[in-house]
């Protein structure tokens, strides 16, 4: 029997890759710091390991007697303090490429983030190869992206390793994207800037979970690389709230604002937040505002190519199953 830890376990993705392999009938080890989620996985047939990958002890323990890692776990977020980013996505992923290598562990597939790419400026089909802008959008990004660098030369070294760049994970028990979408609605009004013309992807969550055990399956001559994982099905942005809002039977109200007006009000807004931290996250960010401004689309042909990925699900059911899901808890 397959044995795998899947960190972050009690998070969106994480939570959904465990209960997918525990389906499959694997041993799955999973990790995390929610207790009641903690045992919620344990009924649905996981082995839960409560614990902090930053602490170096406990994540290269963790891997011990694992044939994958899953590493799912990260913190995600268009604002905070770098150190809390660097300790989080930079310092767990050194621990546990340790503990891969320390206790033998077949395969690690780590789950990196296209937020590389961002810039405030449009960019269609990027491919894995592409230039990565010289200035990361933000701490997170920037955390990621030397994530990626520890996992790469891991795998330089004989770790046998992939990165996965899904943009815009959607889907059941999603906690960030759409309902950050549902709480500008009950405010003043999602925003659609410039129209809301900006041309997206997304990636249903199921997906993901497709790709991660793609990469599980792969021969080693795809392994040390990173690749783009999507829907394979740009749309508007408007239109994507649209079909949203429409499948939750609820009314959509908007607000038309211009990306450049609101780049500006984003960069006011976070020196104001940066001079007094105690008021948090600004309601808008430069990065917030490029990822809903701004058209980004990826190329995911390595992906199809290398590891043999197709997505399954389209984003119409991965819309209808997050309406179904969202109904249901309230």
């Amino acid at each position: 029997m397959t044995r795998a830890l899947v960190t972050g376990a009690t998070g969106f993705l994480g939570r959904h890759t465990a209960r997918r392999l525990a389906r499959m009938g694997w041993e799955v080890y999973a990790q995390g710091r929610n207790a009641e989620a903690g045992r919620q996985l344990e009924q649905e047939g996981s082995v839960f390991l409560p614990g902090d990958l930053r602490n170096p002890e406990q994540a290269r323990s963790f891997c011990r007697g694992m044939d994958v890692v899953f590493h799912c776990a990260a913190l995600s977020s268009p604002w905070g303090e770098y150190r809390d980013f660097y300790t989080s996505n930079v310092d767990a992923t050194r621990h546990l490429v340790e503990g891969c290598r320390q206790h033998g562990v077949g395969r690690l597939i780590h789950i990196s983030t296209p937020s590389l790419y961002s810039t405030r400026k449009e960019r269609f089909a990027i491919r894995e190869t592409d230039p990565l802008p010289g200035r990361p959008a933000n701490a997170y990004a920037a955390t990621k992206l030397i994530a990626e660098r520890v996992v790469g030369e891991a795998a330089q070294e004989g770790l046998t390793a992939f990165m996965l760049r899904p943009r815009a994970i959607f889907g059941p028990l999603d906690n960030a994207l759409f309902p950050r979408l549902l709480a500008a609605n009950d405010s003043k009004g999602v925003p659609l800037m410039n129209g809301g013309r900006a041309i997206i992807d997304l990636t249903c969550v199921d997906n993901v979970i497709d790709a991660m055990l793609l990469c599980w399956e792969a021969p080693l001559t795809a392994a040390g690389r990173a690749y783009n994982i999507t829907n394979g099905e740009p749309l508007m942005f408007k239109e994507l709230v649209t079909r949203l809002f429409s499948l939750l039977e609820l009314p959509l109200r908007t607000r038309n604002l211009p990306y450049a007006a609101a780049d500006a009000l984003a960069a006011v807004m976070e020196g104001i937040h940066r001079m007094l931290p105690v008021l948090g996250e600004p309601l808008l960010t430069r990065y917030s505002a490029a990822a809903l401004g701004v058209s980004q689309t990826l190329d995911i042909s390595l992906a199809r190519e290398q590891l043999g990925y197709q997505p399954r699900v389209t984003t119409d059911e991965g819309l209808r199953a997050f309406a179904e899901w969202w109904r249901e808890q309230q």
